[in-house]
């Protein structure tokens, strides 16, 4: 029997809801990974016009950009970042570099956060140099 309209959009609603709240613990997760690391977090789901950063990170002078991906396992993580998402996150970074007293000239890298379902984080620091 097809599900109706009201709770095919509640389903979708609640698997969004979960969806929200998965992300965040993950981000929680990184967030406190990379403190552990010597990292400062300087912001949280960061959103300009170019889009959303995940985390904004300071490791030394050197401004980080963290886009984490969660799933139930690192590689599975790793497949869901693609390059429509890796030029956004780019001009996203370029436009909150464009506002600190640096600007473009801020030394900056792209990290990428990989998480598993059991909350295991692996870290690429400067996944973007070969993309």
């Amino acid at each position: 029997m097809p599900a109706s309209g009201a709770h095919a959009g509640s389903a979708r609603s609640a698997r969004g809801r979960v969806a929200h709240l998965s992300g965040a613990l993950a981000e929680d997760t990184v967030a406190r990974h990379l403190q552990g690391r010597g990292f400062a977090i300087i912001a949280r789901r960061w959103r300009g016009a170019a889009g959303e950063v995940d985390l904004i990170c300071r490791d030394g002078e050197c401004v980080v950009f963290v886009e984490v991906k969660q799933a139930a396992s690192l590689s599975q993580a790793a497949w869901r970042l693609g390059r429509r998402q890796m030029d956004r996150l780019c001009a996203a970074a370029c436009e909150y570099c464009g506002s600190l007293p640096s600007g473009l000239a801020t030394e900056m890298r792209f990290d990428v956060a990989l998480v598993d379902g059991s909350g295991r984080v692996d870290l690429v620091c400067n996944a973007f140099a070969e993309a």
